[in-house]
């Protein structure tokens, strides 16, 4: 018989993040690591789960370390996960719920604090400063655009309608061609019960279609508090699965707000 004994446990779940219906909003697969790992192996985990993001994080004394990759590499920035391992943390008593997160990232440190039912994320704002692209790459792509601009990690591109965001059929060949981590489209909201809509490709990146994507919404709000004159707004992003993010701008840090369901928990018997 093997020896059991020797097999390492590494806990690992799936949460559904920024919604708090299963099957909806952005599914992250959360790993807790006792130690550290090479981000090889993380990476093999990473494309083994196949979500838009797999978070792998390391509990401090004070601080906790956190990094996050999707099936094909290792990102800077990540909401959805974020919020998925804060939820985790709190969901299994890692921490107190009354017990402010510090995550150490490649980002800097992100902070995560309990607000009711929200998890709230501080996140460092990321400004967005009009671009020129290419008229012929716009026209392949079927985007008549209201407005074109550049982040330091993605194109943004603002369209006349919410219709035309929710209908737009992407051409994944022609985006993967885009030199940015991915494009994200988006629109005023139509009904009165959401700020503004976005949908989010990055298939550059791994991802062709992110259901929810939070880090896309640290740009988006700058964005859309300059044009609605409101820090605190409501995002929808009307992917497949869809998910809501509530955004307050202030200043050099956004505040972005979600909720989170555990859909799967296991674990990992691989070294």
């Amino acid at each position: 018989m093997s020896d059991h004994t020797k097999t390492p446990i590494i806990p690992i779940f799936q949460v559904d993040a920024f919604t708090d219906v299963p099957f909806q909003g952005n599914p992250a697969a959360v790993c807790y690591l006792m130690q550290s790992k090479s981000s090889h192996w993380m990476q093999q985990v990473a494309a083994e789960m196949n979500l838009a993001e797999t978070a792998f994080f390391i509990l401090r004394d004070g601080t906790i370390d956190l990094r996050w990759f999707t099936p094909t590499i290792e990102v800077d920035l990540c909401g959805h996960a974020t919020l998925a391992t804060a939820h985790i943390i709190w969901e299994t008593e890692l921490r107190s719920e009354e017990r402010e997160l510090v995550f150490d990232t490649r980002s800097g440190i992100l902070r995560a604090s309990k607000a009711g039912d929200w998890i709230s994320l501080d996140f460092p704002s990321i400004p967005v400063k009009g671009t020129e692209v290419s008229a012929d790459w716009l026209e392949k792509l079927g985007l008549e655009p209201v407005f074109v601009g550049k982040s330091k990690f993605d194109l943004l591109i603002e369209l006349a309608s919410e219709q035309e965001v929710r209908e737009y059929r992407p051409d994944f060949r022609l985006i993967r061609e885009l030199d940015a981590r991915g494009l994200m489209i988006t629109a005023r909201g139509a009904n009165g019960q959401k700020d503004f809509v976005s949908r989010f490709f990055a298939p550059q990146s791994g991802i062709d279609e992110d259901p929810v994507t939070g880090s896309a919404h640290c740009c988006l709000g700058t964005y859309w508090m300059e044009k609605l004159g409101k820090k605190e707004m409501i995002g929808y992003q009307a992917s497949p699965r869809g998910g809501m993010v509530k955004v307050k701008v202030n200043g050099e840090r956004t505040l972005l707000q979600g909720k989170a369901v555990t859909v799967m928990q296991g674990v990992l018997t691989v070294k």
